[in-house]
């Protein structure tokens, strides 16, 4: 049996391909901009795979790299990354030597995370796949275009991230 399409206004799922929803949810922004989140999410995975990472590496390193140490759930909380799931990755990362972990001084309970000078060449290794995936995602938008549209999307986010 063939799985139900889901509502437009649901989350991201493997839903219909455009030829088979129906016609009044093909205009609907909510299921234009779930239908594109699915797309993101595919080349962004795939470019990062390529290079031997994964999402949660890269938004951990470049955290890392914007604001500088930090505690496990202070990545957690930045990130967005579950703190459980945030410890997995923080492990990947460690094991290739490119965070390090040390005692935070001002409590010994917690772990203070560091980028580390290969975890700075990771994280440049993975700004050009992820730019390909951004140039293969926006690739019918003209570079005007481009600014326009991450422009609405930033105002439609911030909107509903203040609420």
């Amino acid at each position: 049996m063939k799985n139900a399409p889901q509502s437009p206004s649901e989350g991201p799922s493997e839903g219909p391909s455009e030829e088979e929803a129906p016609a009044a949810w093909q205009g609907l922004p909510s299921w234009l901009l779930t239908q594109t989140a699915h797309h993101a999410h595919r080349l962004v995975t795939d470019a990062f795979s390529a290079a031997g990472a994964r999402g949660y590496h890269y938004r951990l390193l470049a955290t890392l790299a914007e604001f500088g140490p930090s505690s496990q759930a202070g990545l957690s909380r930045r990130t967005g990354i579950h703190v459980s799931d945030t410890v997995g990755a923080l492990n990947e990362l460690a094991d290739r030597a490119l965070i390090e972990r040390a005692p935070d001084p001002a409590d010994r309970r917690r772990n203070v995370i560091s980028l580390t000078a290969e975890g700075e060449r990771q994280l440049r290794r993975l700004e050009k796949p992820l730019a390909e995936a951004q140039d293969e995602l926006l690739a019918p938008l003209s570079p005007q275009e481009r600014r326009r549209f991450t422009d609405y999307l930033s105002r439609v986010l911030d909107h509903h991230n203040r609420r």
